[in-house]
């Protein structure tokens, strides 16, 4: 069992606009829960990769900025698309994170002893 604020060798891929494929809202009600016991019980993975839709809860607006500031802060490498942001025109519009291309992403795929897609 990990330690209270160690993280684990996990890169978790976050690449819808919420969590799972269900209603939208439902989305966004269970990736805010995710994050917010990730932060709570200090589970906290080496690094988190946005891409595709996943890049717009990193930018302005998004329901969950809060709870990713709060991971940054402990140290979780956010890795957001810049080929996405750009696709959807919101690389001005980013709150938290760092953004990166491809190969950063595979990078932290290649660190981790575990990876998982939300």
């Amino acid at each position: 069992m990990l330690k209270k604020m160690e993280k684990a060798p996990i890169t978790v891929l976050v690449t819808t606009e919420g969590m799972g494929n269900g209603d939208p809202q439902l989305q966004q009600k269970l990736i805010s829960s995710y994050l917010k016991l990730l932060n709570e019980n200090d589970v906290l993975p080496s690094a988190i990769c946005f891409y595709t839709d996943g890049v717009k809860l990193v930018v302005e607006g998004s329901p969950v900025l809060e709870e990713l500031k709060s991971l940054e802060e402990k140290g979780v490498w956010l890795v957001v698309c810049q080929t996405c942001l750009h696709h959807y025109d919101l690389a001005g519009k980013i709150q938290v994170g760092v953004v990166g291309g491809m190969s950063d992403i595979i990078e932290a795929q290649w660190r981790a002893g575990k990876v998982i897609t939300i």
